[in-house]
């Protein structure tokens, strides 16, 4: 894998970086071949609160965690229990229902840990502001897809919702996540 570890209000020293080398890495022991992927790490710290993100883009799959906490190395810790939860979910969930040749059930090894503990991830922060300013516009390709594996996928992203095409129709579908912690299908007549 190829290290993209940057720091904003945060100097990356080389100790820092070998952490999280270190800790990233063993994400290796879950693929039976090692994957060539980027990953792009950026650490942050906003007063008094050290931010970690990871994203490692990978063939038909993207994992992405983040992370706050007041120490920068349990943040880094924190993440890695998630990117591992990920993994699993993916590994146990998705693979379970798609047994063809070119499915992801192949980059994995069979035997997986047990996770130890299983931590909600909080809501995102609400924000109280009258004006719509669109800061950001995101393009993407939409995936063919069922709605079973659009919930893994946003749940493996960590958003509250998730547009997708769908397999079945081929309609543009949204699922979301409600506050009752249920799911939801949005589908365009």
């Amino acid at each position: 894998m190829n290290y993209n570890i940057r720091g904003e209000n945060v100097e990356v020293t080389p100790a820092l970086r070998e952490y999280v080398e270190k800790k990233v890495g063993k994400l290796e022991r879950y693929f039976d071949q090692t994957p060539s992927s980027d990953v792009h790490v950026k650490l942050q710290v906003l007063n008094n609160d050290q931010r970690v993100e990871v994203t490692i883009p990978m063939p038909k799959l993207l994992l992405r965690a983040e992370e706050t906490h007041n120490d920068m190395y349990a943040a880094i810790d924190l993440v890695l229990e998630k990117l591992e939860r990920q993994i699993r979910k993916h590994k146990t969930k998705v693979n379970r229902k798609f047994r063809q040749d070119d499915s992801l059930k192949y980059m994995f090894k069979n035997e997986l840990e047990p996770t130890l503990g299983e931590n909600p991830v909080p809501d995102e922060p609400q924000f109280e502001d009258d004006d719509i300013d669109i800061v950001r516009t995101k393009r993407f390709d939409l995936k063919p897809m069922d709605a079973e594996e659009a919930v893994l996928q946003m749940d493996m992203l960590g958003h509250n919702f998730f547009v997708f095409s769908n397999s079945v129709n081929g309609g543009t579908n949204v699922v979301y996540k409600r506050k009752d912690g249920k799911y939801g299908l949005i589908e365009a007549e």
